[in-house]
């Protein structure tokens, strides 16, 4: 038998870094349906949060799937349902890209707390400033056009 746990921390914006998510308990349907595709995949939702310009995950999925196959079904299906429900008009899609790191096990509690607190924390860090530095901590360089689609 194979025993593995990857944990992944991903972080998806709408089409055009646009503020059209609510952040208001309508936000259940996006957590809902993400947490049922990560649950079908056979992986595990640890924690999810949305600001109105972005979501966060973080999340486990078998290593039998490719990350981005699960990023695009999140981001295929979720554009489907959400467009939907009332309160979710301004939503258009989500953005092409994406950006996930793989995390350490042990570090799962902090960064459930990070993603918890996001209305907290972006009241002192803007989400571009928070997106760039999320992608210079993967060793990545940022490309503007990527915030614009």
């Amino acid at each position: 038998m194979n025993y593995t746990e990857l944990l992944y921390h991903a972080v998806i914006l709408p089409y055009g870094s646009e503020c059209t998510l609510p952040t208001d308990n309508r936000r259940i349907f996006l957590y809902q349906e993400v947490w049922e595709i990560i649950q079908n995949m056979g992986g595990h939702l640890y924690r999810i949060n949305a600001m109105s310009d972005h979501a966060h995950l973080l999340f486990t999925i078998p290593p039998t799937i490719a990350l981005s196959d699960c990023m695009q079904a999140i981001k295929n299906s979720t554009s489907t349902m959400i467009q939907t429900i009332n309160g979710f008009e301004r939503f258009k899609t989500w953005s092409d890209s994406y950006a996930a790191l793989s995390c350490n096990l042990f570090d799962k509690d902090v960064i459930m707390n990070y993603i918890t607190n996001q209305q907290e924390h972006h009241k002192t860090v803007t989400f571009k400033d928070e997106y760039m530095s999320f992608i210079k901590e993967m060793g990545l360089e940022f490309n503007e056009s990527d915030w614009n689609g």
